[in-house]
């Protein structure tokens, strides 16, 4: 049983960036994939960034060449670095521990709300 708490959101104008930041109850050594998933209430939560425990990332194309995931499994925390923020990037950011699916979430953290302005 994983507990996931998450930085302070806030509201960034466009091009604007911002870290996230998720630190795990337990050590994360073992878990093998860890992401991140936005959602706007209402609509589908969608995956933004994914990494292994040896480190493989994968991204989406509407965050790749923009958004950085890294992981310290030493410190059992998970962070997301935003840049070049968009409109479209206006959402809830959850961090969360994958299944064997891209799409497939065991555990969660309590959200973090980002807003970008243009």
């Amino acid at each position: 049983q994983v507990q996931l708490v998450q930085s302070r959101g806030d509201l960034v104008q466009a091009g604007g960036s911002l870290r996230l930041s998720c630190e795990a109850s337990e050590s994360i050594a073992s878990i093998d994939v860890m992401g991140w998933y936005r959602q706007v209430p209402g609509k589908e939560r969608d995956l933004v960034a994914a990494i292994k425990s040896d480190g493989g990332t994968y991204y989406p194309d509407s965050v790749k060449g923009r958004f950085i995931i890294t992981r310290d499994n030493y410190k059992n925390t998970l962070a997301l670095q935003m840049n070049s923020l968009k409109p479209e990037d206006t959402s809830i950011y959850y961090c969360a521990v994958l299944g064997r699916h891209l799409n497939e979430y065991i555990y969660w953290g309590q959200g973090t709300q980002v807003a970008v302005s243009s």
